[in-house]
């Protein structure tokens, strides 16, 4: 920290006009010429906002070569071939008793999607599946009680973790999910019952996935809606913490 809150007025002293590269080390190898050279390559990091006009850059490049396209193809939809070990986890999903969760992968460098790993998991451990610096894609049969009865649901979800993903692999995701969707429901034979679009695997509780199913009803009288009530004042009550919200992707 010192020595980072003190580089300024170093180069300052020395003298800034006489500074013509400046250049961050973290281990000797990043001093060598090839790290040197990497680090002169390197594109500027980008904001939030430039990041976003890159995407849509590329996704117009991306369209206009094609990535295995198909009829049909347009700006937001791009449909990836599945590998045979992809639609086989997922015959196993409908058909084992041994398999309640399948979690794919683009496989960017050979343009299609494949399977990451099949599993039998718990409600609760479903969350822990989901990887916190990439993102992926879960088809899950979710087995649970509500009101008393036993029922069964099938579940996409779409995991993103956000800016830390590259904007290649950030773009290919969210163009390629509404084909895929297809594609299971298609192999599966049964229509997804909820599709979701989650950050971190925080937010896939089972008790979200349930409250997704079905919503809890709002507090509403008889046919009259319940009248806005007006918050209290600073240091009023008790603290109020807000819920986190699963995500619909419909």
């Amino acid at each position: 920290m010192l020595y980072a809150s003190t580089k300024a007025t170093l180069k300052q002293e020395f003298g800034s006009a006489y500074i013509t590269q400046e250049l961050h080390a973290t281990s000797p190898e990043d001093l060598s010429v090839v790290g040197i050279q990497k680090q002169k390559d390197a594109p500027a990091p980008l904001s939030p906002a430039e990041e976003e006009a890159k995407m849509s850059q590329l996704s117009d490049a991306m369209r206009l070569v094609g990535v295995n396209e198909t009829k049909g193809n347009t700006l937001n939809s791009l449909a990836m071939p599945l590998v045979e070990a992809a639609k086989e986890s997922l015959v196993s999903l409908s058909a084992s008793s041994d398999v309640n969760y399948v979690r794919l992968l683009i496989d960017i460098p050979n343009e299609r999607i494949d399977v990451d790993m099949t599993a039998k998991v718990s409600n609760k451990e479903v969350g822990s599946y989901v990887p916190e610096d990439t993102a992926r894609y879960h088809v899950l049969k979710f087995e649970y009680e509500h009101e008393n009865t036993s029922k069964s649901a099938l579940i996409f979800i779409y995991s993103m973790p956000g800016y830390s993903c590259p904007i290649k692999e950030r773009m290919l995701y969210s163009s390629s999910k509404a084909p895929l969707i297809e594609t299971v429901e298609s192999i599966l034979g049964a229509k997804i019952d909820k599709k979701m679009e989650v950050d971190s695997g925080k937010e896939v509780t089972e008790e979200c996935l349930i409250d997704t199913l079905h919503p809890p009803p709002l507090d509403v009288a008889a046919g009259q809606t319940k009248k806005f009530d007006k918050p209290k004042g600073p240091a009023r009550g008790a603290k109020r913490m807000t819920k986190p919200v699963c995500s619909l992707l419909e």
